[in-house]
Order: structure tokens, then sequence, then C-alpha cells
């Protein structure tokens, strides 16, 4: 059972070839078997899973059938859990046991999943890697010397170990998409807006986004269709429909219009990724879809304006984590001011001081007009770039990452190095368009991903151009040896 789609869990459970109860406690004793070589998890919620798995057997057999009622999905730990740990991967918030749900995770509750558990991530969300978690890094299936990428390597490495079908992940510079590429999954980072971020813990509140980690297209459009909406309680979310996301994976791709910008195929791309890429333009060729080049000429400066702006919203988020209200605190401070001092100091990891360090610094008096503000600006010429390019083409196609998956502890000692590892996808935060990774092949046994981008609330798009390329390839159907 553990090899089943989300969508074939769907027509399992509709058909009752098995119940919901059985495949949970199937993959509960999985995950006990297999999680101690991956790190995936932080917690597992046994009981709660195998009750909620009861619940939904229940309901079933009183008449419902949602696609989703009885389906078993993960969350990244940020997203606030009812009486759940909660912890963001942070020594802060190590004891902190979240009193609500997220609107993310009341939706997929009310929807009917059943939660097996909290996954690992990079603190905060902060890196390209999973290797800055308080509970250890979280390692690759495909090669378990190496990262899963990050900041959601704990939702990636347990759908792609097939410990579960699918996951919940957020993706504030490219967390959802960059892991998903080096794990062979299919990510969606959504419009900015279109999923909910109350009871999602904060990085970097204007890039933040949540979205589905999944084996196929279609598995991410169930999920992005019960994820997504507006959300009253968020100020950021947007009232619009939600799209039929999976009435729109068979539309034919006769006639889309593909844009290859030219700054994704200069120095720093494995040329064995390029020609990854390339490969799946001649196939959406095949399915009808012309290419044209396009240009993204402020592409160079994403990193810079991103690594300003995401760290200066950090320092303001995190200035919640005192010692004070909740989380971690300090053995016998002296005073107040001690107290906040040691508490942040032996709480927080060092990627996430870094961050602060950096965002305060940029934000403070006779620095903002310098580096924020001018960061901020950059950021508009990036969106206009989009704008200006989907005047010409409905898709944008190319790498995810320029690299496959590296060494655990191997940019260790150079931050920087790890940072350029999100220039492609940046962009689609700091412009707030939707984006997806799909997996299009390996490099030297290593899944390598291939990234579509969209204009605003045109999500469905791009699970159609997934799901049709998923017909004709087999990428996504691969299986790390020993899972």
């Amino acid at each position: 059972m553990h090899r089943l789609t989300l969508a074939e869990i769907a027509r399992g459970l509709a058909a009752k070839t098995f119940s919901s109860e059985e495949l949970t406690g199937a993959l509960l004793a999985r995950i006990r078997q297999l999680d101690p070589q991956l790190n995936s998890f932080i917690t597992v919620t046994d009981e709660q899973a195998l009750a909620a798995a009861r619940d939904a057997d229940a309901r079933r057999a009183a008449g419902e059938t949602g696609a989703l009622l009885g389906a078993p999905i993960g969350h990244k730990d940020l997203f606030c859990t009812d009486g759940v740990l909660t912890t963001c991967a942070s020594k802060i918030l190590h004891n902190f046991k979240a009193p609500y749900d997220a609107t993310v995770v009341a939706k997929l509750k009310a929807a009917g999943t059943v939660t097996l558990g909290k996954l690992n991530m990079d603190e905060f969300a902060m890196g390209s890697a999973n290797e800055s978690s308080h509970y250890g890094a979280v390692k690759n299936p495909w090669d378990l010397e190496r990262v899963p990428g990050g900041s959601s390597g704990g939702s990636a490495a347990a759908v792609a170990a097939r410990l579960l079908p699918a996951a919940t992940g957020t993706d504030t510079g490219g967390s959802i998409r960059q892991p998903a590429a080096l794990t062979n999954l299919t990510g969606i980072k959504p419009t900015y807006g279109r999923v909910s971020r109350w009871g999602m813990i904060a990085y970097a509140s204007s890039l933040d986004q949540g979205g589905p980690l999944a084996r196929t297209a279609e598995d991410c459009a169930l999920l992005l269709g019960a994820m997504a909406g507006f959300d009253p309680k968020d100020s950021t979310s947007v009232d619009q429909p939600v799209d039929d996301y999976l009435a729109a994976l068979d539309k034919p791709l006769a006639g889309l219009r593909i844009g290859l910008p030219k700054e994704y195929f200069g120095a720093g791309l494995d040329a064995r990724i390029a020609d990854a890429v390339m490969a799946v333009v001649d196939a959406l060729k095949a399915l009808g879809a012309t290419v044209r080049d396009v240009s993204l000429p402020n592409l160079q400066h994403a990193i810079p304006a991103y690594y300003v702006i995401a760290p200066a919203e950090a320092s303001s988020n995190l200035s919640r984590f005192d010692g004070v209200r909740f989380g971690y605190r300090c053995e016998d401070p002296k005073d107040l001011t001690d107290l906040y001092k040691r508490s942040r100091a032996e709480g927080f990891g060092e990627e996430v001081k870094r961050r602060i360090m950096v965002g305060t610094y940029a934000l403070s008096a006779g620095y903002y007009d310098a580096y924020y503000l001018k960061a901020q600006k950059i950021r508009r010429l990036i969106k206009n770039d989009f704008v200006a390019a989907f005047d010409a083409v409905d898709v944008i196609l190319g790498p995810t990452t320029p690299n496959p998956a590296w060494k655990l502890g191997e940019k260790g000692g150079d931050p920087v190095s790890a940072y350029l590892e999100d220039i492609y996808t940046i962009t689609a935060n700091l412009a707030g368009i939707p984006g997806l990774s799909m997996p299009a092949g390996f490099v030297d046994g290593l899944p390598v991903g291939v990234q579509l981008l969209a204009p605003y609330f045109q999500e469905g798009r791009l699970l159609n151009v997934a799901h049709q390329y998923q017909q004709v390839s087999d990428w996504h159907t691969r299986t790390p040896a020993g899972f």
C-alpha cells in the first residue's frame, strides 16, 4: 500500500479495497522501521492518527465520499497543530504545543485527512539543505550521505521514501520546489495569498506560502484544492474562487506557449541538468506546445535582494521568541535583559542568528534606504520582468536547481554557496507568482527537477502542464533503492 499515490489511495478507499485504519497502521509501521535512517519526522502521532483513521472509516460507512477522506499525510513542523508539538525544528520551541490548528491543518482535517505526524525542516524554515534543524539533519533517501534540500526537507524525504503519500510544505525562496527537485517529487508554491498563512509560524511574511509535496501533479491538485481558499483570519489572503485543479489536468497542451529565459542557462548550471531541461522541452513540444526565448534581466539581483528582505522580516517576526511567553527559557536569569539575551542566544541556531543579525542591520538607522529600500525596488523590477514575459508566453520553464543534491556538511562552512542553490526559485517568491517543480531525470543517480512558472493564480495551468508531461514520462514513478 505504501507505493500508492494519493489519487490511488482515494480510489482504493472509495472502492473499499482497504480501510484508512489498515493503511494508516501500515504506514506507521513503515515510519518506525525506516525513518531512523532519514530523520524526516520530529513527532509521530500514532494514537491520534489511528483514531482519525477509524473516524474516517466510520464517515465513509455513513455515506461520505470526499476524495481525501481517510488519506494519510504529514505536516511540516511550522503549521500549528492543536495539542501537538509545533517546534519549527528549533530549541526555542522544543516544548511548544499549539493550542489551535493552522487554517491549512483545519482545512485538511475537515477534508478527512489523517495526520501521521510533524515533519523535520530547517530551523524556522531558514536553509536550503535541512541541516540547520535542532533535531539533526534530514537524509536524502536517494543517497543517505546527501541533503534532501530545504527547508521542507523532512516533508520531501518522507514522501520520496514512501513513508506517506503527500505532505505539506512552505516555500519562502524555493523551500517546496528545491527539495522536490532533489528528491524526485512534484511540489507547487501557489500564488502569494492563495493559501492561508494563519497558524503557519512566519519566517518572512511577504514571501512565505504553503503548498503540497507529492509524487504526481494529480496528487498536488488534490491536496491544493483542499488547502487553498480565502481566510478572513489572514490579512494577506486573497478573496478569489479556487479553481477546480483536477478538472484542469487533462486539458491538451496544443497552443501552449513556453518561455525559456536565457538567463537560466548561463554559468553555474550543471550542463547535464540543462540537457534534462531541454529533453522536457522536446516532450512538451511533441504534445503541441511552442517554445520561444524570453528574458528576465534582473535575475542576477534576486539573491542579494532576497537576502536583505527575508532576514529583515525574520528579525521582526522572531522578536516574539523571548523566553517570556512560551518556548525555551534560560536557567536562572539575573534580570529581564539577561532572560532575553540568554534565552535567544541558547535557543536559536547559528543560521537563524545569522539571518536575524543581517536583517536587524539592514533595518537599522542609516542603512534602511541603502539596503532594505533598494532591495524592495529590485523586487519590483523582478515582478515587472515576469509581467513583461507573460505578455508573450503562458508559462516559463527552466531548471529548478543549478546542481543535484550535495553531500551533508559540504556547504556548512560557506553559507553563501548554499544560498546560490536558490537562484532559480527565489524570483517567484519575490514576485508572488506560482511555481512548480516536477521530476525531469537523474544525474549520477540523483534526481533533478524542472521548474514551471505562471502568471498569478494560474496554478491550474502549472498542474496541467506537469500532469500532461507525467503521462508521457516515468521519472516520477522511480523509487529510491531500499525504500
